[in-house]
């Protein structure tokens, strides 16, 4: 055996523990050659050609020249995201059976895991978006099936629209067995103006999609086979490209905070888009962008409700409740000669008064309160309708996860739902055996404590799971123990 698991610092660490440990958020590095015969299997022969041919034969960043990126923008991809010189660790992300034999190495009693096979969820293609999701649930439910009592694969689920949303959803859990999935949270569509008049400059514009607010698709059918086939959505879509994360040289630079602002703008149009409303039943996992984005996001529902609810509005800040003979003294009296020529539009219902400034120009009663969707008509409504709803994957190394459970300084004494996301098998995780260990440096560091680790690391993600589907964990090596929590 080419690994000796009686030396791992996180096995050690695990059999202190006095709960399981539930990993949130595990990789698998699909092996390519196996995923095309699937993806010929779901699609047939040319559409492996022609996946081929999209997603490498194209104009890539790597086929351009420095001159030709700075033209087009292309964003600097990612690159070398694998593990390497940790051979081991590369190989156990390939390979169920050896991944599964590894656990108890990592310090994991169970895992949830996902694809690292971003592409197909994303691509405009119909036909290869949903055949190539298709492949990969199917490649992962036979390659991991004969492990399912200490790992489970998520399905990954295209969203362009709800019909084919639901479709793979149905065929994922009825028909493939699957109790996880990886939803598209976001979609980047054409702007349709920019589609219709000028379509050769699509592809470089789009606008994002959050399947809530303003969406071009009405979005509470696959809300509902959710709460029907007792799955929580779960969220895996990065914000690489979007606004100044569009370097042409710096990879880095485009993916710092990528997955914060995409989990941040899928949460707070679920949230003010009334779907925790609607659906109750319903958990929501937001993976790999950690709980800073969740704690201000949080805060700041509370401090605009407190300022922009309807109320407030007509109270502080309708321009009728402004005192305009108060305001034309003030003026007469304060703004000497750069003011006095203008002194005649404050007169009383002179609407020259504020002349062309933003903000006093709103007369549509009508569209002024933006909590309509979600209901909230009190400050206790924003706890009720985000803290038990939405749950935060944040990696091991990730310190400002502590401010999750840090209920001094969020509303209501709120602690978010932080939950351990290893993100094995990807670049920022050297060493899979240290993963567990450099978790627990927070509480070595008394930034959390034994109770958050353990809601970190088990309570939180067995709640994600089996407040939606209570079977979720039956048959695993955690059963007894998610029981106890969901209990």
């Amino acid at each position: 055996m080419p690994f000796d698991q009686t030396e791992s610092r996180s096995l050690k660490l695990r059999q202190k523990l006095d709960h399981p440990v539930v990993d949130g958020d595990g990789h698998t590095q699909e092996y390519h050659p196996i995923l095309l015969d699937y993806l010929k299997e779901s699609g047939g022969a040319g559409l492996v050609d022609r996946y081929k041919q999209v997603r490498f034969g194209g104009e890539s960043w790597q086929k351009q020249s420095r001159e030709e990126r700075f033209d087009k923008q292309t964003r600097r991809p990612p690159f070398w995201t694998m593990p390497a010189k940790n051979t081991l660790d590369l190989a156990t992300a390939m390979l169920p059976n050896l991944f599964r034999a590894r656990l108890d190495d990592l310090g994991i009693d169970f895992a949830v895991v996902y694809s690292s096979q971003f592409f197909f969820a994303t691509c405009r293609d119909d036909e290869l978006r949903q055949a190539g999701c298709r492949a990969i649930n199917k490649m992962n439910r036979d390659l991991f099936a004969e492990y399912s009592d200490r790992m489970t694969p998520a399905a990954v689920i295209p969203t362009w629209t709800p019909e084919e949303a639901i479709d793979e959803m149905e065929y994922s859990i009825h028909t493939l067995g699957l109790k996880a999935i990886q939803l598209t949270d976001l979609n980047y569509r054409p702007i349709p103006i920019i589609e219709r008049e000028a379509p050769q400059l699509s592809p470089y514009v789009s606008w994002i999609d959050p399947l809530v607010l303003d969406s071009v698709h009405d979005y509470d059918p696959m809300w509902a086979k959710c709460v029907e086939l007792k799955v929580a959505p779960t969220c895996h879509v990065g914000g690489q490209g979007w606004g100044a994360r569009r370097s042409i040289s710096n990879y880095v630079y485009n993916h710092i905070g990528a997955f914060a602002a995409a989990n941040d703008a899928s949460c707070k149009a679920l949230f003010l888009g009334g779907v925790t409303r609607r659906f109750p039943e319903l958990r929501f996992g937001f993976l790999e962008g950690g709980t800073a984005w969740a704690v201000m996001l949080y805060n700041d529902l509370f401090e605009h409700w407190e300022k922009r609810n309807v109320a407030a509005l007509h109270d502080n800040l309708d321009p009728a409740r402004i005192d305009r003979g108060l305001l034309r003294e003030l003026v007469q009296e304060y703004g000497g000669d750069a003011y006095a020529p203008y002194l005649d539009n404050f007169k009383d219902h002179d609407e020259r008064m504020m002349g062309a400034r933003p903000g006093f120009n709103v007369e549509d009663y009508d569209c002024m309160n933006d909590w309509a969707a979600c209901g909230i008509e009190k400050e206790e409504d924003i706890y009720d309708l985000f803290v038990p709803k939405f749950f935060f994957g944040c990696e091991a190394d990730d310190r400002t996860l502590s401010t999750a459970f840090d209920a001094r300084m969020n509303h209501e004494g709120a602690r978010l739902n932080a939950m351990f996301s290893s993100d094995v098998s990807h670049w920022d995780v050297p060493d899979m055996t240290e993963t567990l260990v450099q978790a627990h440096g927070l509480v070595d560091k008394g930034l959390i404590d034994d109770d958050d680790f353990r809601d970190f690391t088990f309570t939180n993600i067995v709640r994600l799971h089996g407040e939606v589907n209570p079977d979720f964990f039956k048959g695993t090596t955690v059963e007894s123990a998610a029981a106890k929590v969901l209990a």
